[in-house]
C-alpha cells in the first residue's frame, strides 16, 4: 500500500493476490462514482422541522444500499461521506446484505464535512490521498477542498489509474466568483496538473478521472480535465440511463436536471472501454437514495 501526498484512512485488505478472485471477471473491471448526498450529520428539512447537524435519514440509507447493490462495482468512488465512521456503517451494513467491500479508505481533506471515499471488492494495489493541492485564487493559495483519491488496481495482468474528485460546489462564497466558477475551474486545473505528473503520456497510461465535477461537460472545469495546451489527457465518455436520460443530478427545491458527475478516460485506455460508454443507473431506490445518480463504467483488460 502506497500512502503519500496526504492523509488516508483505510481499512481491510482482500485475499486474493489480484484484485478479482473470480476467473470469470479476471479480465474486467466495473467502477462507479457515486455523490451519496450527505451520508453524515448535515442540516436537513426533516418532517418535524428544520434540524441542524442530522444524520441521513434511514429510509435513504436503505434506499443507497439498494441502488449500491444493485450497481455491483468493483471499485465505488464515493463524495459527500462524512468521514470514516459513516464508511465503515456503509460498509457494515452493505456486507450484512451480502456484498461485502474488504478495502475502503476515505481522504481527509480540508472539507471536514464531505469527504472523498471508495469500497473496493478486491486488493488495492496502490492508494495516494493528494490533500496537498492548491490552486491561486483571490491573492492568495487556497487548498483543493476535497483533495484527490488515487487508486491502482492490476485487472488481468494490467495496471489500471482511477482519480476520484469532487470540485468545489456551485455556492457561491464571493460576490466576485459567482457560483464559484472561478474557483472549480482552478481546482481542475491543479487536478489536472497532478494526473499529469503521475501519468505524463496520457497516451500510453490507463487511467480514469472521474466523480462530482459540479459542471457540465463543456464548462471550463471539464476543458481543463481534458488537457494542458497540446497535450489530450482524457476524454469524457458519454453516459445515458435506460431511457436514454442524461441527467445525474437533480435540484427537487427548482426541479431542474443536470449532467455534472463524469467519467473521464485517458487515450491509452480508450480502447478497454465497453460499448464505448458509460452508464447512468436508473434503478429502484435511485431517486430516493440521493440527488445524484452513479455514473458506471466497464473496463475490458487482457485475456
Amino acid at each position: 500500500m502506497a500512502m503519500a501526498a496526504g492523509t488516508l484512512w483505510r481499512i481491510g485488505a482482500a485475499l486474493a493476490a489480484g484484485f478479482l478472485a473470480s476467473p470469470v471477471r479476471a479480465a474486467s473491471l466495473v467502477v462507479a462514482t457515486y455523490n451519496v448526498e450527505n451520508y453524515g450529520p448535515a442540516n436537513r428539512l426533516t418532517d418535524d422541522g428544520y434540524r441542524e447537524d442530522y444524520p441521513k435519514p434511514e429510509s435513504e440509507k436503505r434506499a443507497l444500499r439498494q441502488v449500491i447493490r444493485a450497481v455491483n462495482a468493483d471499485v465505488l468512488v464515493l463524495q459527500e461521506i462524512g468521514g470514516p465512521a459513516y464508511l465503515e456503517e456503509l460498509r457494515r451494513d452493505l456486507r450484512a446484505e451480502g456484498l461485502d467491500y474488504p478495502e475502503s479508505a476515505v481522504v481527509e481533506a480540508a472539507d471536514d464535512d464531505r469527504k472523498l471515499a471508495v469500497l473496493a471488492r478486491g486488493r488495492l494495489k496502490a492508494v495516494v490521498a493528494h490533500r496537498d493541492l492548491t490552486l491561486a485564487y483571490r491573492g492568495g493559495r487556497v487548498p483543493v477542498k476535497r483533495g484527490l483519491l488515487e487508486l491502482t488496481v492490476e485487472v488481468g495482468g494490467v495496471d489500471v489509474t482511477i482519480f476520484g474528485l469532487h470540485l468545489k460546489s456551485r455556492f457561491t462564497d464571493f460576490a466576485d466568483d459567482p457560483q464559484s466558477a472561478a474557483r472549480r475551474t482552478g481546482e481542475a486545473a491543479a487536478v489536472r496538473d497532478r494526473v499529469l505528473a503521475r501519468s505524463p503520456d496520457p497516451a500510453a497510461a490507463r487511467f480514469l478521472i472521474l466523480g462530482d465535477c459540479n459542471d457540465g461537460r463543456a464548462s471550463q472545469p471539464l476543458r481543463r480535465l481534458m488537457r494542458r495546451g497540446a497535450t489530450k489527457l482524457a476524454m469524457v465518455l458519454p453516459a445515458a440511463d435506460s431511457r436514454g436520460e442524461t441527467w445525474t443530478h437533480c435540484w427537487a427545491r427548482e426541479e431542474t436536471y443536470s449532467h455534472v458527475d463524469h467519467v473521464l478516460v485517458s487515450p491509452g485506455l480508450r480502447s478497454a472501454v465497453r460499448g464505448g460508454a458509460a452508464r447512468i443507473f436508473d434503478g429502484p431506490g435511485v431517486r430516493e437514495a440521493s440527488d445524484h445518480r452513479p455514473v458506471v463504467v466497464t473496463l475490458d483488460l487482457g485475456k
